[in-house]
């Protein structure tokens, strides 16, 4: 599970990060193409945790992207 703390992002990674999301629920949400988004949203976001935090899952990015669809 991730920690509760959020991440703090810079505004152009919180933009990538959207329009990565709209991507994987354009590519249907499930699949390879699908897959390789969240791999990609995976790598960045890592660089954003802390020294003590659990790195964060592909299957996490995933639950986040599908959280925040509504926020769309």
């Amino acid at each position: 599970m991730m920690s509760n703390k959020p991440l703090d992002l810079p505004l152009e990674v919180a933009k990538v990060f959207v329009s990565d999301m709209r991507a994987f629920f354009a590519a249907g949400g499930t699949g390879p193409e699908a897959d390789a988004i969240a791999a990609r949203q995976l790598h960045i976001l890592r660089d954003y945790q802390g020294p003590r935090d659990k790195p964060i899952k592909l299957h996490q990015v995933k639950e986040l992207f599908r959280a925040m669809k509504d926020e769309l």
